[in-house]
């Protein structure tokens, strides 16, 4: 039976995505819809109908009471008998049918898909953001909003149909119940909701926004110390474990004094509604009570009264508290759309289409792009690669080399000029062809917390398991990895590395992210300090698998060792964001400029900086 309410909505079925969802949190919400119309409409009729039949008891009540008041004992069972079966009949097996079929439809069918819902289709959007849109923000508070906000709409939709839905459909039927009564009970209870809902509009307007600061704290919190674990190497290195804890504390507090203040507003609201509630049962019952005296009411209506008063005071309580969750939770919704709902800023040109590498030419024309002011970047460079070329690129740091790459993979898109491939501009391809046809080891090459054999399959998910074992000898990295074992128990290409492949020295990382883009197979290669986390020995022995890797491609290789790039085809010299030189190694050396001078000054084979360091 519960799978059968569990399937009634598939949570990953097709939608059309948007670059820019609704900035506003119903729209926001609404886009979310669809899929459940028709559950929301039957959870809501439902609701209702559940709310009638606990009024329709209380009515009952009263009338049981008169009828057993006026009618002789020994006539009642003759008389009333039928009656009571079939009451009886409908709480045991009719009412508990509709009970159960309200909850299932809750909790069982709307409750787990539309979080997963949520939860799916805004990673998705997360996922489609850039380098850049991430570099902007903490991963830890990203995350915690791609959890928190999922559960907190969950939590509204509950309340909707739990809460408000049954609460509006018992007011109007508490007040028709009265009204057929005597109208004249209806005096107290208006009065009453008058003051219920002033109380209710005043808690409401308060709790949202406390809700929304209470919950941005705890996401600037999830990040700073997500961002301390993240970094727990340096952290220890540096022996910033007292800074670390204070710059935690300081977002514990603001958590603290947030919620202090969220909590305040339900405080104020309790006291307030006890006071309410006493209103309530005075004026409610003691009116029946004057009608009753008065001979103008019966024993049951008074009966009904008090019925109606208890439950009424023990629901409104209840019913308060779920309003404000849910204007609570629509804050943390609204918190979270702070991220969620941000367009998505570098997209594909409408018209894209898959890159076509046929040659593999690259001609970058008038290419410029700064981070900000004084923080380096490209100043119209233009430089053109032929098909199979191996071109180095040096410089000293914040010269531009990172930054030119970066745009090559179209991380970001350049203020002015473009770039080229066979032709093809590549703002007008989709970015995934664009990638899919790049090969690139970067210096630090952090892996994916998996297993060896599911991170050199990322180079190409589709590959053999001969074609993972053979990409790995040629990155000299099969040996290494057939000794591996992590705390699970699991060794060889089956042992998990860790956090950005913590549990792995520099060079064995270096030498699986070797081996994932030798399993790539790219016909477009750029290596940016490739080697630079190995020995000599192994360097030596990778240089060679290196070359050979590099046969039939075009090539881009940043370099602060200038000896692994000396036999490159062409040397391109870069500084301040410019090309200030070209051409072959000895080439260079003959003109005794820039590249010159870093060579005769290499010490070890590293580069050193000529310039203010900058951010590339």
């Amino acid at each position: 039976m519960f799978r059968k309410f569990e399937s009634l909505v598939d949570p990953y079925t097709p939608y059309q995505e948007t670059d820019a969802p609704p900035q506003r949190l119903l729209p926001f919400l609404w886009t979310f819809v669809p899929p459940f119309r028709r559950l929301f409409v039957v959870s809501a009729i439902l609701s209702v109908a559940v709310a009638g039949i606990e009024l329709w008891l209380i009515w009952y009540l009263g009338r049981l009471t008169d009828f057993l008041s006026e009618t002789p004992r020994a006539d009642i069972w003759s008389i009333h008998g039928l009656e009571l079966i079939a009451v009886a009949v409908f709480l045991l097996f009719l009412r508990p049918v509709i009970q159960a079929f309200d909850v299932a439809l809750l909790n069982n069918a709307i409750g787990p898909a539309w979080g997963t819902l949520i939860r799916w289709r805004t990673h998705r959007h997360v996922m489609r953001q850039s380098v850049g849109w991430f570099e902007n923000d903490f991963a830890g508070r990203i995350a915690n909003r791609i959890m928190q906000t999922p559960s907190a709409s969950n939590e509204v939709i509950f309340q909707v149909f739990d809460a408000v839905t049954y609460a509006l459909s018992y007011a109007v039927g508490a007040a028709i119940l009265l009204g057929g009564a005597d109208p004249r009970l209806l005096i107290p209870l208006l009065l009453w909701l008058g003051l219920y809902a002033g109380l209710m509009v005043w808690t409401i307007r308060r709790v949202g926004p406390a809700s929304k600061a209470s919950s941005n704290a705890r996401s600037e919190l999830n990040g700073r110390v997500v961002d301390g674990y993240t970094n727990i190497h340096a952290v220890k290195m540096f022996a910033h474990h007292d800074r670390e804890i204070a710059y935690a504390k300081e977002a514990i507090e603001n958590v603290r004094q947030t919620f202090a203040r969220e909590m305040r507003i339900y405080t104020i609201m309790d006291g307030s509604l006890t006071f309410l509630n006493g209103l309530l049962t005075v004026g409610l019952v003691g009116w029946a009570l004057v009608l009753y005296l008065s001979g103008q009411a019966t024993v049951g209506i008074v009966v009904a009264a008090a019925a109606l008063v208890l439950r009424l005071s023990a629901m409104t309580g209840w019913i308060m508290w779920a309003v404000t969750n849910l204007f609570q939770q629509l804050g943390v919704v609204a918190e979270g759309m702070q991220t969620l709902s941000q367009p998505v800023a570098l997209t594909d040109a409408q018209d894209a289409k898959p890159l076509r590498v046929t040659e593999g030419r690259i001609e970058i024309d008038g290419l410029s792009h700064h981070y900000g002011k004084d923080m380096g970047g490209l100043d119209g460079i233009s430089l053109t690669v032929a098909p199979g070329e191996k071109v180095g690129l040096v410089g000293p740091s914040g010269a531009g080399k990172s930054t030119l790459v970066k745009l090559l993979l179209r991380f970001y898109d350049a203020e002015a000029g473009r770039i080229l491939i066979d032709g093809q501009d590549i703002r007008n391809v989709t970015q995934d062809s664009l990638r899919q046809a790049i090969g690139m080891v970067q210096q630090d090459s952090a892996l994916l917390h998996r297993s060896v054999r599911e991170n050199i399959l990322y180079g190409n998910p589709d590959a053999a398991e001969e074609a993972v074992l053979a990409a790995a000898r040629q990155a000299e990295a099969h040996d290494f990895i057939q000794g591996l074992a992590d705390q699970s128990g699991r060794s060889g290409y089956d042992a998990q590395v860790g956090e950005r492949g913590v549990k792995l020295s520099g060079g064995q990382r270096q030498r699986i992210a070797l081996a994932r883009v030798m399993l790539k197979d790219a016909p477009i290669l750029v290596l940016d300090e490739a080697t630079s986390a190995l020995d000599s020995e192994v360097e030596a022995a990778i240089q060679k698998t290196l070359y050979g890797m590099m046969q039939g491609k075009t090539v881009i290789a940043i370099a602060h060792r200038l000896s692994t790039i000396a036999q490159m085809d062409r040397i391109v010299v870069m500084d301040r964001g410019r090309i200030i030189e070209d051409g072959p190694h000895d080439v260079l050396l003959r003109q005794g400029g820039l590249y010159a001078r870093l060579w005769s000054r290499q010490s070890g084979g590293f580069l050193g900086d000529t310039a203010e360091t900058a951010a590339e």
